[in-house]
Order: structure tokens, then C-alpha cells, then sequence
């Protein structure tokens, strides 16, 4: 198995744009969330594959704003070493429930969190019409809602 390493990136530091626009349309888009977030990096000995954005919605929640993995290293397991460490990172600071949101076109995004243990507990309705400026499409459809999911942490 690969080495990895997984650290937090100081809140001064550069913020990695390339890797957050993966899963996230736009640098405008992005800074509406990131500057309230825990940036942590994932690398290898060829560098940062991966990268996950944790802000606390509340004392109990901690939202997972972006995760994304490069191109190369998808479908590896990549994806599920950063939910399980988010998950640790949710647990050693207390919080009860981590969550997520995601496109309704991004079947397989949502298939990954259950995968992962999360469950359907909502939607944002007209989310992606009414926060970017132009249509974004994914899976050849127009992304509308965001689909929230959240899992329960226990000790």
C-alpha cells in the first residue's frame, strides 16, 4: 500500500485553488465558504493528491465544504481515507453529526457518502440556480438542488 500523508494547511498558507476547483465551480464560489474552513492536504511522494475543506456549522456539526481528489488517484480509495479521517477529525473535536452537500446530478457523489455511511436528510432547493451565475450542468443534466447528507458520529 502507498504512503500518504495527511496534514492541515496554516490558515495563512497559500489556499490550493487548483485542487478545490475540482469539486467546486469557481474561486467566487469557493471564498464564500473557505476562509471559515480547516483546509487539510492529503500527499504522496509526487505531492498533494486530495484536499478537504471542515468548517463548523455549530457546536455539534462540522460540514465537509469540498473534498476532491485528483484525477489520477480516483476510484483508489482515496475519497474514503479523507471521510474517515474527517470523521476522526468530527469525533476528537466533539461533534456529533458531520454532513455534506451535494448536486442532485452527482449521482455518484451521493452514492460515494452512503457508501460512506451518510444518509439523505434534506434538500436545498434551486441552490446551484441561485448561487452561480450561469447554469452548471453535470451527467447532462442542470444541477438544481443540493442534496444534504449527514452522518452520525458515535465514541
Amino acid at each position: 500500500m502507498e504512503q500518504y500523508t495527511f496534514s492541515k494547511i496554516e490558515k495563512n498558507s497559500e489556499i490550493p485553488y487548483e485542487l478545490l476547483l475540482l469539486a467546486d465551480e469557481t474561486v467566487e464560489a469557493i471564498n464564500q465558504y473557505i476562509y471559515k474552513c480547516d483546509i487539510y492536504l492529503l500527499h504522496d511522494d509526487t505531492g498533494s493528491i486530495a484536499v478537504m475543506a471542515l468548517c463548523k456549522n455549530s457546536d455539534t456539526e462540522l460540514e465537509i465544504k469540498n473534498i476532491a481528489v485528483i484525477e489520477s488517484y480516483r476510484s483508489k480509495g482515496i475519497g474514503s481515507i479523507l471521510i474517515k479521517k474527517a470523521k476522526e477529525i468530527a469525533l476528537d473535536n466533539h461533534y456529533k453529526v458531520l454532513s455534506v452537500g451535494t448536486s442532485d446530478t452527482g449521482f455518484q457523489q451521493i452514492r460515494f457518502y452512503e457508501k460512506n455511511g451518510f444518509k439523505k436528510t434534506g434538500i436545498r432547493k434551486d441552490f446551484f440556480i441561485e448561487n452561480y451565475p450561469s447554469p452548471i450542468y453535470e451527467n447532462g443534466l442542470q444541477m438544481r438542488d443540493m442534496i444534504l447528507l449527514t452522518h452520525h458520529l458515535t465514541e
